[in-house]
């Protein structure tokens, strides 16, 4: 069995994270939040539009957090915290900050988890593509 060591995400990748996004959001007219997480769920970077409503700066940073745990764009998670959705209670259940709603996605280099971003501030569709936009940038 061989392993493969990946590159952690840097301050470099986290920059150009946030410039991608806010260049995208910026074009749609959105002021945003944006929170970069390394792997193990630390702040790499953060940005908030001055024009960005307040909560986005908590909202940016849950969605990463939630994007990271479960390794998947919480675009994909919505219908599975809803009544009748098997981690209905998942919410509630943990102390930790998780936001299932559009705009976080997990950062991967070769299929290994290495980071998040998140994005809040504009309607989750509108978040889930500036976020989208800004990993092809990396």
């Amino acid at each position: 069995m061989s392993t493969t060591t990946v590159a952690p995400l840097t301050a470099t990748d986290a920059d150009t994270l946030v410039l991608a996004a806010r260049r995208a959001a910026e074009e749609a007219g959105v002021p945003v939040s944006i929170t970069v997480l390394d792997a193990g769920g630390n702040l790499l970077a953060f940005r908030r539009d001055e024009r960005a409503v307040l909560i986005s700066g908590e909202t940016s940073t849950a969605k990463a957090y939630t994007a990271l745990q479960l390794n998947a764009p919480t675009a994909d998670l919505v219908d599975l915290v809803k009544p009748d959705g098997p981690f209905h209670s998942l919410p509630t259940a943990l102390d930790k900050p998780l936001l299932f709603i559009a705009g976080g996605v997990p950062i991967r280099r070769d299929g290994q988890l290495v980071g998040a971003l998140g994005l809040g501030g504009g309607a989750p569709e509108q978040d889930h593509g500036f976020a989208r936009t800004a990993l092809r940038a990396l």
